[in-house]
């Protein structure tokens, strides 16, 4: 007898297989013993033979039913309404059925454990017995290093083994690069994954990981200066304890090199408008005509932060050719003119322009232009590839000049330049090898585009949809995080390759949009619908952060069917689990 078979006839048993079933979906007949046990969300396996080699089955139990054909009975119905019970009947009569949806079929051969299919349905009768981690290590043992866990299974205590693979080759490779999507309401636990799942491909050394952070949580954490939170997982620590060095880059880090980006930042900012120019087509060509003029005086980027920068900008402004580009009318010119005789041009300089310069400045500490933060994260290190995170949050901007508009406005150009030369780097030295992580996705990249969105947003929307569709080819990978399903581009979520969902999406279009990703299985739908808000707990510690899962991200996933799992509620747990030195 083989060691899983002895283990398997040690197994606790549940039932048998039942009538009718099918290839994709079987029936299970509750035995007595296991009829007042919590079945919903468990591993079930099935051992069976096929093609002359033993075969071992294993699902997700997704639904329990009782029947009693005496209650159905009208002539019965009406006496338990008389009588509450019969006793004859009520109780001693009932019959439980499960739904059990096929994930993933082993072969033995020679004792190794190999996928394989279901390519028929085993006879009635056979007994069906609950998974507990022991079986799952045996049947996984060949596989054993590239596991990583982020949870357990879904209502029970069996950890469940997932894989999250480099897009290189090799053992630990997939080959090829694939798209992640994490979804849920706030609070539900989808940030946490994120951080795990960052954990899982930081294993890899010679993978690149970038993280475009507009919030800055992912920052503070690999900074190693987390936010107050009871799941506070050591991200720096981990990370470093791999040989990987978290680079985090912030907005005052970061030098933007682009004279585009000096012209629609300075049309942006109040300069304009505190010289009477309105927010539109005139302050717009006032911008593009200055950036153009202080090209031509040969002034440099980096040195428009100086006083000598400013002051031939001002200069420029007061050249009435220069004003007759945006001003036709005498009327407008003079009113401009009256107010660049009124102002204070120091107070000028130290208050408009230099917080819009600084972006372009290379004199400040530690200073990174965003072609040499791409071109670091994409050059092929060896190990210990660096890990790059760009934190684009407000509290990060300082003195600088800053709003939404401005981050998108970073965020493309980031994304741009990464494209470029992801496609250059491809074509002299093929795949990347390489996950960007886009956190708050539904704001950057929309579904519809509003009659109040700026062009920056559509611009950078544009340039996802973009990167999502081509870059797979370069070995570039996406991980996008959002708050909503429905309000995401639907050309990004047709590319995404394994996906995420936690708590909040199972009402309205949210859920009409989680339907049409995971298909018409009403079974998966139905369990997804038991999830609880998390915040709806005593405490705490009986928190529990459920996600359903669907894609090839975990060996027990191969026949393409939702798993289901919670999220390690214990920062221990996790490190345990997955080999970390807790301390």
């Amino acid at each position: 007898m083989s060691r899983l078979k002895e283990m398997l006839s040690q197994a606790e048993r549940v039932g048998v297989i039942g009538s009718p079933s099918t290839t994709s979906e079987l029936a299970i007949d509750v035995l007595g013993t296991a009829a007042d046990r919590k079945l919903v969300g468990e591993f079930a396996l099935f051992a069976f033979h096929q093609d002359g080699l033993p075969h071992y089955a294993m699902g997700q139990i997704t639904e329990v039913m009782l029947r009693n054909v005496w209650h159905e009975d009208p002539t019965m119905r009406s006496l338990i309404r008389q009588r509450g019970r019969v006793d004859a009947v009520s109780a001693r009569q009932d019959t439980h059925l499960a739904k059990m949806t096929l994930s993933a079929v082993f072969r033995e051969v020679g004792g190794r454990y190999e996928p394989a299919v279901l390519g028929t349905v085993p006879s009635t009768g056979t007994p069906v017995v609950l998974v507990d981690d022991a079986i799952l290590d045996e049947l996984l043992s060949a596989y054993r290093d590239q596991l990583f866990y982020l949870g357990q299974v879904f209502g029970a205590k069996p950890k469940l083994p997932m894989w999250f693979k480099h897009f290189g080759t090799g053992p630990a490779g997939a080959g090829e690069a694939y798209h992640l999507g994490i979804f849920g309401k706030t609070g539900s636990g989808k940030s946490t994954i994120a951080k795990m799942i960052l954990l899982a491909y930081a294993r890899h050394p010679d993978m690149g990981i970038l993280v475009i952070d507009p919030q800055g949580e992912f920052a503070k954490d690999l900074g190693g200066d987390p936010a107050p939170a009871r799941f506070r997982l050591p991200m720096k620590r981990l990370v470093e304890g791999m040989g990987r060095r978290p680079y985090v880059i912030g907005v005052q880090d970061l030098v933007l090199d682009r004279w585009e980006l000096f012209q629609q930042i300075l049309f942006e900012s109040p300069f304009f408008e505190r010289l009477s120019v309105p927010k539109g087509e005139n302050r717009r060509i006032a911008a593009e005509v200055l950036s153009e003029r202080l090209q031509k005086a040969r002034v440099k980027l980096e040195d428009l932060h100086t006083q000598e920068a400013f002051q031939r900008a001002w200069d420029l402004l007061l050249d009435e050719s220069v004003q007759k580009q945006f001003y036709r009318s005498a009327g407008s010119r003079e009113r401009f003119q009256g107010m660049l005789a009124e102002a204070d041009s120091t107070s000028f300089y130290e208050e408009y322009w230099l917080p819009v310069a600084e972006l372009f400045c290379k004199d400040r500490s530690e200073a990174n232009t965003v072609g040499s933060v791409i071109n670091g994260l994409l050059r092929r290190q060896g190990e210990g590839r660096g890990l790059y995170v760009v934190d684009l949050s407000l509290e990060q901007s300082a003195d600088l000049f800053w709003n939404d508009t401005i981050q998108a406005m970073i965020i493309k150009r980031l994304l741009e330049e990464l494209n470029w030369q992801a496609r250059k780097a491809y074509e002299e030295g093929g795949s990347l090898n390489t996950m960007v992580v886009i956190d708050e996705a539904h704001r950057l990249a929309p579904r519809r585009a509003s009659s109040e969105e700026d062009d920056a947003i559509q611009g950078v929307r544009r340039v996802l949809v973009d990167a999502a569709r081509t870059t797979r080819k370069y070995g570039l990978g996406w991980m996008f995080i959002s708050q909503t399903l429905y309000s995401l581009d639907v050309e990004i979520l047709q590319q995404l390759r394994i996906m995420f969902f936690g708590f909040g999406l199972a009402l309205g279009q949210e859920y009409q949009a989680l339907r049409q990703l995971v298909g018409s299985s009403s079974a998966a739908l139905n369990l997804y619908q038991l999830f609880r808000d998390p915040h709806s707990a005593f405490d705490d510690e009986s928190r529990t952060y459920s996600f359903m899962t669907v894609g090839p991200v975990s060996p027990l996933s191969f026949a393409g069917t939702p798993l289901f799992f919670n999220a390690f509620n214990r920062v221990e747990e996790f490190l345990r689990a997955n080999g970390f030195e807790v301390g």
